[in-house]
């Protein structure tokens, strides 16, 4: 098997397994008791916050351990909202933020806050005039994160940094997909990541806080990690979290330069070898691991399925894949198609013969599953004036968007196509594919059921 799948979680590294070993047999005690053991285990976490701090570029007592990334963020939002609140009750965030930031601006407007979501362009990054545009008198918090964690496109943080600063705005930073690949820069004012992103162990967070930022931590509290993660340390698991963040950035000069070219490749070859893809995410500025593509007329999950089958783990943001039949709000807030995507993040170490052996299997997968699609159940199409109407009520992603490439021949230049459909995965699949097709795409209007897509024919 081939393990692509590193933006989700990381193989634990050598040196984190060699640390969590070793502390296991050290750092059992509790850190806060003054006997022998207890200061032992104390000196280990002291010198994992140094180890981290130095990493992360802040001082070691704005530092805390928390159970995980989604804690860090959920901490650190709430925890800076608290402490601004006399300012105002304003957050903005980006629009392909990772679901733990946009979960925390949802509990945020729920308790009657204010939210601006800020768009991005189709590689899905944000523009630091649309933060500054979106600063208000009343604005708390802004949130940021470093690279995005499904197309791997990086943030113009410092920009905005520099913009927030201006204003007297912190700017939180989640840099989980990135913090292992280098230092965040610019003038950010919290910064929040997890463990497993990296190589080191699942259940192990951190959160830095800038000194100056007003902050309030939430819910109950007790006198561990300043007050901002209760309970007690999870000892070895920080210590080789640590461990493995110095040892993983001290690599990745070197393995970020091998693995870009390994993702290159890929962005080269995917088109070249499978028809009708489309590759997303920002080609140049974006993580050296990460490399995005969706597959037109391909069900996601069967795709992933059939990879497997194959021998590699992939992910996927498609709709199919998920219980809840929504595309990615990633790839929905890119503009991009969901249908068929494929997220490829590859962990260090990742050979190039492994590679080369997804891209043979690749288009073999693809047309399988396109065959298995590729004749489903006519859909019902009938001339209504000078348009005709498909009707895909019931079925879903890619069937809409197949039944629409089936019929959009049929019809004279100039003319249009109504697709019916009840699919949310619709709403972004049929625009994406205009885009790719070169159609023109009029708009969406409500129907009986369900919505009407209305596209026209360019050529």
């Amino acid at each position: 098997m081939a393990y692509f799948d590193a933006a989700s979680a990381v193989p634990l590294h050598p040196v984190a397994r060699q640390a969590l070993q070793a502390s296991l047999d050290e750092g059992w005690a509790d850190p806060a008791r003054l006997y022998r053991e207890g200061r032992r285990a104390r000196m280990l976490l002291d010198a994992s916050r140094e180890a981290a701090a130095e990493v992360v570029g802040c001082r070691a007592d704005e530092l805390v351990f928390t159970s995980s990334g989604t804690r860090a963020v959920h901490t650190g939002v709430a925890g800076a909202l608290a402490g601004r609140r006399r300012v105002g009750r304003h957050l903005i965030v980006s629009a392909v933020e990772h679901s733990s930031v946009l979960h925390s601006a949802e509990a945020h407007q729920a308790d009657g806050g204010t939210v601006t979501e800020v768009a991005v362009d189709r590689g899905g990054r944000v523009d630091a005039s649309a933060y500054a545009a979106a600063l208000r008198e009343d604005t708390a918090l802004a949130c940021l994160q470093a690279a995005n964690h499904e197309v791997g496109t990086v943030q113009p943080v410092a920009e905005v940094a520099e913009v927030c600063r201006a204003a007297g705005v912190p700017l939180l930073v989640d840099a989980a997909q990135s913090l292992g690949w280098g230092p965040v820069e610019g003038d950010w004012s919290l910064l929040a990541a997890s463990a497993h992103k990296w190589g080191g162990p699942s259940g192990v967070g951190l959160l830095a806080v800038r000194k100056g930022v007003r902050f309030a931590a939430q819910g109950p509290v007790d006198e561990r990690e300043s007050g901002r993660a209760a309970g007690f340390e999870n000892l070895p698991a920080i210590v080789a979290a640590a461990a493995s963040l110095r040892a993983v950035r001290a690599e990745a000069v070197q393995e970020a330069a091998r693995l870009r070219e390994l993702t290159e490749r890929i962005r080269a070859a995917v088109p070249r070898l499978v028809p009708d893809v489309e590759v997303v995410g920002d080609a140049r500025r974006r993580l050296p691991h990460i490399v995005t593509f969706s597959c037109l007329y391909v069900d996601g999950e069967a795709l992933l399925h059939a990879l497997d089958r194959e021998g590699f783990s992939v992910s996927s943001g498609s709709s199919c894949t998920s219980s809840t039949l929504t595309p990615s709000h990633v790839l929905k807030a890119m503009g991009a198609l969901s249908e068929g995507n494929v997220r490829v993040s590859l962990p260090p170490g990742t050979r190039e013969e492994d590679v080369e052996r997804f891209l043979d299997v690749l288009p073999g997968a693809v047309a399988g599953v396109r065959e298995q699609l590729g004749a489903p159940s006519p859909a019902a199409a009938v001339v209504a004036g000078d348009e005709l109407v498909v009707d895909t009520l019931g079925k879903r992603c890619p069937l809409p968007v197949i039944e629409l490439a089936k019929v959009i021949g049929t019809v004279p230049v100039g003319g249009t196509v109504r697709v019916l459909s009840d699919d949310e995965a619709a709403r972004l699949d049929i625009p994406a594919w205009c885009e790719m097709r070169d159609q023109e795409y009029l708009g969406e209007e409500p129907a009986d059921r369900g919505t009407a897509y209305v596209v026209r024919r360019a050529q």
